[in-house]
């Protein structure tokens, strides 16, 4: 199943998926006649959100299967939730998800194998559209070297196999149903912007 309205942001770590969410978030507030909007991320900021970041960046030492588990079960909160994706899309809400499953199969696929978050997520409906930032792994961690805390996938070798793992994952997407617009993430912030701005607002929710 796909559901209307629902946009997510998906890419490497260092591609700009967070600094692109606030900007799009900012446009959508300065847009006149924009339809109602809310935006969000996973993990997400509940309990079993914040569990998951506390394991990735090493405070909470946990199994690979164990996170695997945690975010599926943080998304399923993320969408049936009270005020959660699934109710907001339905009542006509455009709404915005920095991650989603692509995230899952490609970091906890690597992760821990591929047949667990495959199992977990089989059973998720899809989003409209999936913004992928793409960009080069060497200047993705180029980006992310200053960072004062880092997460156990920030490293080059990684990082490639999950612009590899990527490229099968959203393949899958756009075989059923989910459309897929590639976002050059090298470029300026400027110039990513406008390009997310384009196919966003090309959404039948804008009327278009």
């Amino acid at each position: 199943m796909v559901i209307r309205n629902f946009i997510v942001f998906e890419g490497g770590d260092g591609s700009g998926t967070s600094t692109q969410l606030k900007l799009l978030e900012r446009k959508l507030a300065e847009t006149p006649h924009a339809p109602p909007y809310s935006i969000g991320f996973e993990p997400t900021d509940g309990p079993i959100g914040l569990l998951i970041r506390s394991a990735l960046c090493g405070k909470t030492k946990l199994r690979p299967e164990t996170v695997a588990r945690l975010f599926a079960a943080d998304r399923g909160e993320h969408l049936y939730a009270a005020d959660g994706v699934v109710e907001r899309a339905g009542r006509g809400e455009l709404v915005v998800s920095d991650r989603y499953v692509p995230s899952s199969l490609v970091y906890q696929g690597l992760s821990c194998g591929s047949d667990l978050p495959g199992k977990l997520n089989e059973d998720y409906p899809r989003p409209e559209l999936i913004l992928y930032f793409d960009v080069d792994p060497r200047e993705a961690i180029r980006r992310i070297g200053g960072r004062e805390t880092k997460d156990e996938f920030e490293t080059l070798d990684f990082q490639l196999r999950v612009r590899e793992c990527y490229a099968q994952v959203l393949a899958d997407y756009a075989a059923s149903g989910t459309r897929i617009a590639k976002i050059d993430a090298s470029r300026s912030v400027e110039e990513v912007s406008r390009d997310i701005w384009r196919e966003v607002s090309e959404l039948p929710i804008f009327g278009g």
